[in-house]
């Protein structure tokens, strides 16, 4: 079996990829530097293969490309183009609008106070004439920063005023907790 040889090291050492390593946030592409500098160390393909855990072709792989392309071209991975999304960019913000600054009973489309998936499902359908899953709306809105909350409720023989000032209360606190601000559980005694 033929040793892996680095040929042309485009001006990285073991030391250089190994910082570039701690860069790099996705693991698979890590991985790759990681095989190449361990080969470029002197370590065995099979060696390397059980170190990244991959099978020594791939690492095999790896270190072609990085001879023949350098980091650049041992980074770079073509995706598939993928399916064509079944609503356009607009409309896909024209829901995540509706969803934001309306109920279902405002347009007049259900006496529910909140949208869920099964609403907005045959809101879509109906406005914009695309047949599209529940789950695939769900993960839309996912895409588009949205996630699902409970919806809370106003008690119909509660005080409004003491409502108001509680909904003050509860705006602030959350206002802190964005800001990083911890909440502190204090017990009382009496």
């Amino acid at each position: 079996m033929k040793r892996l040889k680095i040929t042309n090291d485009h001006g990285w050492t073991p030391r250089t990829l190994r910082k570039q390593e701690r860069k790099i946030k996705n693991t698979l592409l890590r991985q790759r530097v990681m095989a190449v500098r361990l080969v470029m160390e002197g370590y065995l393909g099979k060696e390397v293969a059980s170190m990244v855990n991959v099978c020594r072709q791939t690492v095999s792989h790896y270190v072609s490309l990085f001879n023949e392309g350098g980091l650049e071209l041992l980074l770079h991975r073509d995706f598939a183009p993928g399916r064509e999304p079944f609503l356009t960019e607009e409309q896909q913000e024209e829901i995540k609008q509706l969803v934001l600054t309306t109920t279902p009973a405002e347009l007049g489309w259900d006496v529910a106070s909140a949208w869920n998936t099964k609403l907005l499902q045959s809101y879509v359908e109906k406005h914009f004439g695309v047949c599209i899953s529940r789950e695939a709306l769900r993960k839309l809105l996912h895409r588009k920063g949205l996630s699902w909350t409970r919806p809370t409720y106003t008690l119909a023989k509660g005080n409004p005023d003491e409502q108001k000032q509680l909904e003050k209360q509860m705006d602030l606190i959350k206002k802190l907790d964005h800001q990083g601000h911890r909440r502190c559980r204090s017990s009382v005694h009496r």
